[in-house]
């Protein structure tokens, strides 16, 4: 029997095969090798890691079932991704609108409202005159433009000696220029301010774009800043803000009692259009979006302000936008990252709208002669297709005209009468607290501090963890050593992930007595905390005494593992030299997340090629009950009993974006209480927690009226936890 390549031989076979080694029992040495001695373990998650100007190729599925699954799941990465699961509260917006400035056929007003209490959005709203009934509303996101809603594009001539624009006015402001022309055409447009630009300064245009470096005063365990590791456990980014900022705009634009909320578009460029359909993915109310020089298979977006942590994972720019369909999307592209969507992204995006019996509701523009632009020939496009599904009944085509260009002094909104609020850093740091109580409210379902709501809180820690039981992948065994021990069979080897192209050092120890109990083992010093001096330690014999198996693995940066040289991952991080999270982690999944993910492909082996097995058992002590607990959270019922000691361990206080126990998100949910709640109330040993942290945990189990399955131990001295913790579940198995 071929035992190298073991797929579906159980256990119980394995132990029946005992007599057909015939080996002498070596010398000990500590934990056998999973791949021989001077060879390199295979893993995908050893080499490169992606970053924003990777590949993102978009796969259309082939059903409108596997799209609708595929699109949930990706909808709720980017809710989670941006802070937005659970959505915050919709406080009061407390709209001003003041200081218009007519003209003969629109009018310009300007206006600040409150995303969040006390944080203003701010712009100008652009009104056709002489409409009569409701007339559709176009949102416009501005993107990095020079001074944003400010811009003033000086010497543009060249510009219109090339066809890019028209007139100096529209060249001096492309953003003026579409919103002056959207009214004209007869629609409300409200032109707002990214977070740092023109009127919004509560946060600064450094901070919000320009972010570097690590700031020491804002890395608290409380009273935390943005990009700090605490902001990122929390979820909490200026790219999250600013979506914020643009679901209340709609919302303000949608109050508009002229605005009709059957014909509401987005449109913009740049970063503009990376919040164009970033809307349009997350938001049912747009029934058309415009987003122009973004959509690309390539580059993704290069400022702060454009990357979240758990974002990109898996995914990128062209679904975001293939998340609107079958509604009308338009695209233009350039000589930038754009300029092969053409060929890579475009027939995809084509293909999915016909899947979506919906062809001609996609359209790219790719007008790879001009550079990154929303220009005078890009505008014509979009002015086009908003005129066609918003069913303004133009003739076409519509021909943008000259204009009376507004200066800085006309539009902005605050004056001695409407006084700019205060910013700063203790105002930064009161929004995220606000933030993060109302998120935790709506966790706990208001008041009742007692229970957690799990429809929320399930589908985010699966977004988290990154990965869970059913999308596991395929797992094959392959050995490499097999020892004849005295009392038990040892065999080392891999785990081998085929479908992520993951490997897990491993080592089984097989009793002769096989209960067919397999006992997970799970330490922070890899399968070497399955041994001590000359053979296994104290609970693993005793484990092995009554029958059960038990194994040890290497995780990640754990053992054979580890690079030389490399402290426990520490140093992966991508190129880019600013020290934001969202760079690595919105397009690699953190360590202590790919711990996990080895700990599951582990589970999922036992489980799906040991149909002899009597149940999975984990033990996990010695500083991996975190790994254990997170893992729980999105296991099922998979693993019968869990002894776990999670020496109060907290998200929270890491301190560290590149500490191996970093967890973009791992705070947010109520930090590793939050985890334990999620877990389905199977047999639970459970130690390093307060009374007061178990009181979810708890509940669970009340709820499923399955109170006696749970055991907490309170003793202070870590060996006696670990003693108890083997007796409770040889007492469970016997």
């Amino acid at each position: 029997m071929n035992l190298c390549h073991r797929t579906n031989q159980g256990f119980l076979g394995l132990v029946l095969l005992w007599g057909t080694f015939g080996m002498a029992s070596p010398n000990w040495a500590g934990a056998p090798r999973g791949i021989p001695q001077g060879n390199q373990l295979e893993d995908r998650r050893l080499g490169p890691l992606t970053d924003l100007n990777g590949y993102f190729p978009f796969h259309v599925p082939g059903t409108v079932a596997d799209w609708s699954s595929r699109a949930m799941a990706v909808r709720q990465r980017i809710l989670v991704s941006q802070g937005l699961w659970p959505l915050p509260t919709r406080s009061p917006l407390n709209v001003v609108v003041h200081g218009r400035i007519s003209f003969n056929d629109y009018s310009v007003e300007k206006v600040y409202f409150e995303s969040f209490p006390g944080f203003f959005v701010t712009g100008n709203l652009y009104r056709p005159v002489g409409q009569r009934g409701r007339v559709p509303g176009v949102l416009c996101p501005h993107g990095h433009w020079s001074e944003g809603r400010f811009m003033d594009q000086r010497g543009i001539r060249e510009e219109i000696a090339i066809g890019a624009e028209r007139f100096e006015n529209g060249g001096r402001s492309v953003l003026q220029s579409r919103c002056v022309q959207l009214a004209r055409m007869g629609c409300v447009v409200f032109h707002y301010d990214m977070i740092g630009y023109a009127d919004s300064k509560q946060i600064t245009f450094e901070l919000a774009h320009r972010f570097a470096k690590q700031r020491p005063e804002m890395n608290q365990k409380s009273g935390w800043g943005l990009f700090s590791p605490q902001a990122e456990s929390h979820l909490q980014s200026v790219m999250g803000l600013q979506t914020w900022n643009s679901i209340r705009a709609l919302d303000f634009l949608e109050s508009l009692p002229e605005v009709d909320p059957g014909r509401l578009a987005v449109t913009g460029a740049s970063g503009g259009g990376t919040q164009t359909f970033m809307l349009g993915a997350l938001d049912p109310r747009p029934s058309v979006t415009f987003p122009a020089v973004m959509v690309s298979t390539a580059m993704q977006g290069g400022c702060t302000c454009e990357n979240a942590s758990l974002l990109r994972i898996g995914t990128g720019n062209v679904e975001f936008a293939g998340l609107f369909a079958p509604k009308p999307l338009g695209l233009t592209g350039a000589d930038d990252w754009t300029v092969e969507m053409s060929g890579k992204g475009y027939p995809e995006l084509q293909a999915l709208y016909r899947l979506l019996e919906r062809p001609e509701h996609v359209m790219l523009r790719a007008l790879n002669h001009f550079g990154h632009n929303y220009n005078y020939v890009s505008r014509s496009a979009m002015y086009q297709w908003m005129n066609r599904h918003l069913k303004l009944g133009l003739e076409e085509p519509v021909v943008e005209e000259d204009y009376a260009r507004l200066a800085r002094e006309d539009l902005t909104v605050w004056n001695a009468s409407h006084p700019e609020p205060k910013g700063g850093a203790e105002f930064e740091k009161s929004l995220l607290k606000y933030w993060h109580e109302d998120s935790r409210k709506k966790l706990l379902r208001g008041s009742d501090s007692e229970r957690v709501d799990l429809d929320l809180l399930r589908p985010a820690l699966r977004v988290v963890v990154g990965r869970h039981y059913d999308s596991g992948g395929q797992i094959t065994w392959h050995l490499n050593e097999k020892n004849q021990r005295q009392g038990f069979l040892e065999m080392s080897g891999l785990l081998r992930n085929e479908t992520y192209g993951e490997s897990v050092p491993v080592v089984f120890l097989y009793p002769k007595n096989f209960s067919g109990v397999s006992v997970v083992w799970l330490s922070a010093r890899g399968k070497e905390g399955l041994y001590e001096g000359n053979g296994p330690v104290a609970g693993v014999r005793r484990l092995l005494s009554a029958g059960h198996t038990v194994l040890g693995i290497d995780l990640l940066y754990q053992g054979e593992s580890l690079a030389e040289g490399d402290q426990l991952g520490t140093t992966r991080r991508v190129a880019n030299p600013r020290e934001a999270a969202a760079y690595t982690f919105g397009y690699n999944h953190s360590v202590f997340a790919q711990r996990v993910h080895d700990l599951l492909s582990t589970i999922r082996f036992l489980k799906t090629h040991d149909e002899q097995s009597g149940g999975i058992a984990l033990v996990a002590a010695d500083g991996s009950g975190h790994w254990a607990a997170v893992a729980r959270s999105v296991l099922g019922d998979v693993v019968a009993h869990y002894a776990i000691d999670t020496e109060a361990f907290r998200f929270g206080d890491v301190d560290g974006l590149h500490d191996p126990e970093f967890l973009p998100g791992g705070g947010k949910y109520l930090d590793l209480p939050g985890f334990l709640a999620a877990g389905e109330p199977t047999a639970l040993w459970l130690a390093g927690e307060s009374t007061r942290s178990l009181r979810w945990v708890r509940s669970r189990y009340s709820e499923n009226d399955d109170r006696g399955l749970m055991t907490v131990n309170v003793s202070t001295d870590s060996d006696s936890r670990r003693k108890a913790a083997v007796t409770w579940l040889l007492d469970q198995l016997d």
